[in-house]
């Protein structure tokens, strides 16, 4: 019987992938190998393009292993590059060239300007540029801010709009009026009540009632404060990448005043500088050791109305300070009203890894502790304003939080 299903799976098998000959090009391009009398010659050429970073050692035949094949120069390493991008889609060229970093020490090559052109932005290669940027000649540098540039405008392009409205929305306090300024029309609220007025030659809803708030003039002592503390220590490189549009984007609300503070072993205040959110990515210093302690010591020193201020805390709580310190200066601010939450991760994996002991810590002092993706960061940091229960706001997501 179980020779039978056996046969049975790989006749399911072959009749996936067609001919027997499409099959053994299928393994010849997984298993490597010199024979390429099935491969055609894109085949070849995508064959050549893997073997330089996942061939095979020399050595007993089948046997696994890995080989560097890129060498030193950077025109070769930018044909490679061409290469891979030509054959995979633009995510899998990020794994690729993630790996190749690893494996084959090709951050050295980031700082030639013509390499560094050839690469796929994402948000770990401007993690990488930060992470480089006291070691790059002038050069290099300018290539580089181009490339910041090109991934920071994507991400804006991508979670900024939606994080303005989110949190418009959480601190509208406003009566409502149906005279609205156009940036304070409630559009949801506003077709449902105009769902009469459907043109169907159209397909859209003439709004004759349009439904909002009534904008509120409030002094920067009424309004509520935000402060994105972030850890700059190398593993937190994509949170502090996505902490910095983030906090851009909420510094251009007029509803919220907004501070972003990074640390290590010292402390950078880069509040100043968020109308430029590339400028504020160069003035961050990824790596280092970690101060929690001081850096919750700088932010309570920002706090001037507790009951009005939500510090997020972004780190994966490796203190190389004094933790004592640390877990009586957060019971502190806690105590005073200040709205502590605790980020683990501000990536797009949001599995990272901590210290649980000091995670179990924090929430034991009443602070919300887990990770967050870039595109749960809007939504929670809404619910954060209006103070709800966040343990029950990542419970209806499915988000792992840690608890005392």
């Amino acid at each position: 019987m179980s020779d039978e299903r056996d046969d049975d799976i790989e006749g399911e098998a072959a009749g996936a992938v067609g001919s027997p000959g499409e099959r053994r090009r299928r393994w010849r391009l997984a298993l490597g190998g010199d024979d390429d009398a099935d491969l055609s010659p894109d085949d070849v050429r995508m064959d050549r393009a893997l073997s330089a970073l996942y061939g095979r050692e020399e050595g007993g035949k089948g046997a696994p292993g890995r080989r560097g094949g890129l060498g030193g120069s950077a025109p070769r390493v930018a044909r490679w590059l061409g290469d891979i991008r030509e054959f995979f889609p633009t995510s899998v060229v990020q794994v690729i060239q993630r790996d190749a970093f690893e494996r084959l020490n090709l951050k050295a090559m980031m700082l030639e300007p013509e390499f560094l052109a050839t690469l796929e932005a994402d948000v770990h290669l401007v993690a990488d540029l930060i992470s480089l940027r006291s070691a790059m000649p002038d050069k290099t540098r300018d290539t580089a801010r181009m490339v910041v540039k090109k991934v920071v405008d994507e991400l804006m392009k991508r979670l900024a709009h939606a994080t303005a409205e989110t949190i418009r929305g959480a601190v509208r306090r406003g009566k409502r009026t149906s005279r609205p300024r156009y940036n304070d029309i409630d559009w949801p609220r506003t077709i449902t009540a105009n769902l009469r007025h459907w043109q169907e030659q159209y397909r859209t809803v003439v709004p004759e009632r349009l439904v909002g708030h009534a904008r509120q003039t409030r002094t920067k002592a009424e309004l509520d404060q935000v402060i994105l503390c972030v850890d700059q220590s190398g593993s937190m490189a994509t949170s502090v990448v996505y902490s910095s549009i983030f906090a851009a984007v909420m510094a251009s609300l007029p509803v919220i005043e907004t501070k972003l503070v990074c640390f290590d072993t010292q402390i950078i205040d880069l509040s100043e500088d968020l109308a430029d959110p590339v400028e504020v990515l160069f003035g961050v210093q990824l790596g280092g050791g970690t101060d929690i302690n001081a850096a919750l010591a700088y932010c309570q020193g920002l706090v001037s109305q507790p009951a009005k201020t939500h510090l997020v805390l972004i780190t994966d709580l490796y203190e190389g300070g004094n933790a004592a310190e640390m877990l009586g200066r957060a019971a502190a601010l806690v105590a005073s009203g200040v709205n502590l939450v605790v980020l683990l991760a501000l990536s797009d994996d949001g599995r990272p890894g901590f210290d649980a002991n000091h995670a179990q810590k924090f929430a034991a002092l009443g602070c919300p502790v887990f990770a967050c993706t870039p595109d749960q960061f809007p939504d929670m940091m809404a619910h954060a304003l209006k103070r709800s229960d966040l343990q029950e706001w990542a419970a209806g997501r499915d988000i792992a939080t840690v608890r005392a």
